[in-house]
């Protein structure tokens, strides 16, 4: 699994380009990937300090080589970034205070579909003047699409305390991807209850911060939760779902290379 990273931030290197490239900010961890996995290292001018935590992102190691800030306009106006990219419909004073410095602010609206994901990544990919390394993304993404199997397992994803995803949106376009089909909830999340009446043909679980010790994690602790008699349990990195975008593909590759066994 952690080989797969540095293979999808080379497969997306490109030729140097003539004009000097634009140097670029991002104050949200999911701007923070697409900007580590497109930018040339001398754009980047800084990122948010949830990208250099293990914790938060595969990309920490990257990420450690630049600069932070702590998602203000002002923590990142010191680096003299031509873009501020951003994720989310608000921020319009910064916005406005950001282009009476200079500065272009981006802001991407959260993906509600994976067509939503490659959107975003051309928009970053444009901005940084690097089309051809978000093309190479955007066809990585298609050659998953392309191959999706036809059948899909009955599934529940699940994190600390339950939480789990809707039967549609980003997270069950992913899934089905890897041959899963996420079950439909009454909300966001499941009860053990659910899980030893019913349980899917495949249990999803997220390791998303599993090393702390908290009341979500006692929750997957718990003895009934290790009496659920689902046919198949597979694990996944939760950090790859908090943003969910393309560097969840080799995630979803593998994911299908599991269920398919």
């Amino acid at each position: 699994m952690a080989k797969a990273w540095p293979l999808l931030l080379v497969a997306v290197a490109t030729p140097v380009e003539a004009a000097p490239p634009p140097r670029a900010a991002s104050v949200n961890l999911c701007t923070d990937e697409l900007l580590l996995i497109l930018a040339r290292p001398d754009q980047i001018a800084t990122v948010t300090h949830l990208s250099q935590q293990p914790e938060e992102t595969p990309l920490w190691r990257q990420a450690r080589r630049y600069p932070t800030n702590d998602g203000s306009l002002l923590s990142v106006v010191q680096h003299r970034p031509k873009i501020v990219f951003t994720q989310g419909g608000r921020g319009h004073d910064r916005q406005r205070i950001a282009a009476r410095l200079g500065i272009r602010t981006v802001a991407l609206p959260f993906p509600q579909s994976i067509d939503d994901v490659i959107a975003a990544v051309r928009i970053v990919a444009r901005e940084l003047d690097r089309e051809a390394a978000g093309e190479t993304v955007v066809r990585s993404i298609a050659i998953v699409r392309r191959a999706a199997p036809s059948k899909r397992l009955d599934t529940l994803y699940l994190s600390g305390g339950g939480q789990s995803v809707g039967a549609t949106g980003l997270a069950a376009d992913w899934m089905s991807l890897a041959g899963l089909r996420q079950r439909a909830l009454q909300g966001d999340r499941v009860g053990l209850e659910q899980l030893l009446v019913s349980p899917p043909a495949v249990l999803l679980r997220s390791s998303y911060r599993s090393g702390e010790y908290s009341s979500q994690q006692r929750w997957l602790s718990h003895p009934l939760a290790a009496r659920v008699k689902a046919k198949r349990e597979l694990s996944t990195d939760g950090r790859l779902w908090t943003c969910m975008g393309p560097l969840l593909v080799p995630e979803i590759v593998r994911l299908r290379r599991e269920v398919a066994l």
